[in-house]
């Protein structure tokens, strides 16, 4: 069945919201063509001109690149943060797309160090269960992350003791064990360079510009539910949107 443009958004809005979401999904992988203008004109129904436009957007946000004789393909230098990864558990039941692979590097509970103990409100130097994993892309490591829970989840949730990957994702199946959802986030990113364990994790030589970040997620209690630190390597795009209606400018 054609997909088909209804009215409520530009059509080119609703086109690139659709191929975005193949490209975040992974039904259209890191490196495969996208439909040409000509080919995304015929299958919505809409201009050239419109067609056109949806591939240069997707072009200025980072997501595809245009490739001298094979025409646009899906770009391999967006980084899927804490929250893409979250979207993608509730809309395809997995934290990964299907062309990336994740190894487990710890899964281990350890005394928390000071700012993982803040961030988890725990007391210092109680124990907290460390995860710590390094996603390839394609064969290629393109970040590292370590997430860290309140060491008591320990006995009611067991499996986060274990350096295999959760499939479900650790929200999931903290949710299972424990009845805490996971209902709302927050990210922090900055620049930085790479140490030690970056440049193993990564592969790449120490001092190294890489982008940092760190995230909170939170339960519906309000409560922090999982503490995350994570580095991407440069020139990997995240993608936020956001609303704007009702606020002012100056």
């Amino acid at each position: 069945m054609s997909p088909s443009v209804e009215r409520s958004d530009p059509p080119y809005v609703q086109v690139v919201n659709h191929i975005r979401g193949q490209i975040q999904a992974g039904t259209l992988k890191e490196g495969e063509t996208v439909p040409s203008a000509r080919q995304i004109a015929k299958d919505w129904s809409i201009a050239l001109a419109t067609a056109t436009k949806v591939l240069a957007s997707l072009r200025s946000e980072g997501l595809v690149d245009a490739v001298p004789g094979r025409g646009t393909t899906v770009s391999k230098r967006r980084h899927s943060s804490p929250r893409d990864r979250f979207q993608l558990v509730r809309r395809i039941g997995r934290m990964y797309s299907p062309n990336e692979a994740v190894r487990i590097k710890a899964a281990e509970l350890v005394a928390a160090p000071e700012q993982v103990a803040d961030a988890l409100g725990l007391a210092q130097g109680a124990n907290a269960i460390r995860r710590h994993r390094v996603t390839m892309n394609t064969g290629t490591p393109v970040s590292a992350s370590t997430s860290w829970f309140d060491g008591a989840l320990a006995e009611t949730a067991p499996e986060l003791l274990v350096a295999e990957r959760i499939v479900a994702g650790t929200p999931v199946y903290l949710e299972r064990q424990t009845g805490r959802t996971a209902t709302s986030g927050r990210d922090q990113q900055c620049a930085g360079t790479a140490n030690e364990q970056d440049a193993e994790d990564l592969n790449i030589a120490e001092g190294t510009t890489v982008l940092r970040g760190r995230n909170w997620v939170y339960d519906q209690e309000g409560a922090v539910l999982e503490y995350g630190e994570y580095v991407t390597v440069a020139g990997r795009w995240s993608t936020y949107e956001y609303g704007l209606e009702g606020q002012g400018t100056t």
